[in-house]
């Protein structure tokens, strides 16, 4: 049941992302929940495997190359979406991935306080 709500909190984010951002574009509500399954099962399958891969740039960074992995995540699910979900640019990426990051840090130290 968490990872269904954690897909539709993803999903409104995207939503708010799309509708306060020019360069971000969403077709609608359903392209929205698309969009967050499919982000998500990028962050379980792929996201591990560039991590690993990445390893000595994200020590030298002290993890926030991070950033940057998610910005990439979040271009691989615009590139799979077509033209449901597009994304104009790695900018436009990296900023949805630092606000993305952001709310769900707020939600997660709201969750851990209840």
């Amino acid at each position: 049941m968490r990872w269904v709500a954690s897909i539709v909190v993803n999903a409104v984010l995207l939503l708010a992302l799309a509708g306060y951002f020019d360069s971000i574009h969403l077709s609608g509500i359903g392209a929205a929940l698309f969009a967050s399954l499919l982000l998500s099962l990028l962050n379980t399958f792929v996201k591990p495997i560039v991590i690993l891969m990445t390893l000595p740039v994200t020590v030298l960074t002290f993890g926030l190359f991070l950033f940057v992995i998610n910005a990439f995540t979040l271009l691989m699910t615009s590139w799979l979406m077509g033209e449901a979900f597009t994304i104009d640019g790695f900018g436009a990426a990296l900023l949805a991935s630092l606000v993305l990051s952001f709310f769900h840090l707020v939600i997660e130290a709201i969750r851990n306080n209840e």
